[in-house]
């Protein structure tokens, strides 16, 4: 009797599944002191909306003692019904991700180091240097002496993670500084 080589792998198959089955099967009472606990058993659980595109998947958050420890798919979600592409699997990453900043990071121009600055810094410098171009480069009327009152020197885009009310709101402020560069990125 000659062994096939279709033969000698089901063997090995068989065998290899016996071998990691014998000491479950033989040695122990149950099943059950193998099985570890869930990690996500006393967790806070929370919906969410995935934010890297457009489609606005659901998923579900588990915390424990303020840290992130879980996020799948949501079953529930009419969209992604539970299922989630690979940047959405990987949104975990986002929060417990070393390389994450977590303070406001400030190069002056001509500098080739980044220093921290605090967040209230960051949005009044934000804040003056908006205000800044904006009056520098306001517009009141065109060429033909109609009323205007915008700016050229500023535009505006929204991000597919951004929800309707969001893109209401910044749309509300963008015309209320006059900008008429206002862009989205499902557009482009």
């Amino acid at each position: 009797m000659s062994i096939t080589r279709r033969s000698f792998l089901k063997g090995l198959g068989g065998g290899l599944a016996s071998a990691g089955l014998a000491e479950a099967i033989w040695q122990s009472p149950s099943w059950a002191y193998q099985v570890p606990a869930a990690k996500i058993k006393d967790a806070t659980v929370t919906t969410s909306i995935c934010p890297y595109c457009g489609v606005g998947c659901g998923l579900i958050a588990h915390s424990s003692n303020g840290r992130l420890i879980n996020v799948e798919g949501d079953p529930d979600h009419p969209i992604n019904q539970g299922s989630l592409c690979s940047k959405g699997q990987a949104v975990f990453q986002i929060v417990n991700n070393d390389r994450r900043l977590k303070k406001v990071m400030y190069r002056a121009p001509g500098s080739d180091r980044w220093e921290e600055k605090p967040v209230d810094w960051a949005l009044q410098t934000l804040a003056q240097r908006i205000k800044a171009t904006r009056d520098a480069h306001f517009i009141e009327k065109s060429p033909e002496g109609v009323t205007v009152n915008r700016t050229e020197a500023i535009a505006s885009i929204g991000g597919a993670a951004l929800n309707n009310e969001e893109c209401y709101l910044i749309s509300k402020l963008m015309r209320a500084l006059g900008i008429v560069y206002l862009e989205h990125q499902a557009r482009l």
